[in-house]
């Protein structure tokens, strides 16, 4: 089986008249252009261990095959907000999988993204180990209920927002769950 034991988080921006120029340099400015990334769904493995991107970046190897889960967004309208953010959930069992969530919106800044994506990762942890919310309450009245059920022990996420280049060059943000064996 191939079950990553380790995971870390990175994002980037990257602006360029190109649209695929702008995407490359997002990954460099992320430190994962070497990779040949996989784009995977959203489980946090069980007992996979959080690494530091530095830690991550000595991992990998130019061309290594790596799975990833990746939020992206890019625009040439100047000015235009856009964000790309990962969210994640983790539960207190760690025999447990958690959950990884995407979100890539216009017009949001950082902060809110990222608690989107925080709480959408949150919400499918919670429902898959039957924790009893209301969908209706805000984001810090969920968090408290999910931490208080001793079930979820972290939520976090990592986001990056950039308003579009004020001349029209293509602008690409991304974050991304980078995962290794």
């Amino acid at each position: 089986m191939n079950v990553p034991s380790k995971i870390f988080f990175t994002k980037g921006v990257g602006r360029h008249k190109d649209y695929l120029s702008s995407f490359e340099l997002a990954l460099r400015n992320a430190g994962i252009e070497i990779c040949n990334l996989v784009s995977v769904s959203s489980i946090f493995p069980p007992g996979c261990k959080r690494i530091s991107k530095e830690e991550g970046l000595r991992n990998i190897q130019p061309g290594q095959v790596t799975f990833a889960v990746m939020a992206r967004n890019s625009t040439n309208e100047p000015n235009r907000l856009i964000a790309a953010s990962i969210g994640a959930a983790i539960p207190a069992e760690d025999s447990q999988y958690g959950y990884l969530s995407e979100y890539h919106p216009f017009g949001i800044k950082e902060k809110i993204a990222g608690d989107y994506s925080e709480d959408l990762a949150a919400q499918m942890l919670a429902t898959t180990l039957g924790i009893d919310f209301d969908a209706e309450t805000d984001w810090n009245e969920r968090e408290q209920v999910f931490k208080l059920s001793g079930k979820i022990v972290k939520t976090f996420n990592i986001t990056q927002s950039a308003e579009g280049d004020r001349t029209g060059l293509w602008t690409t943000v991304i974050a991304a769950a980078v995962l290794l064996p």
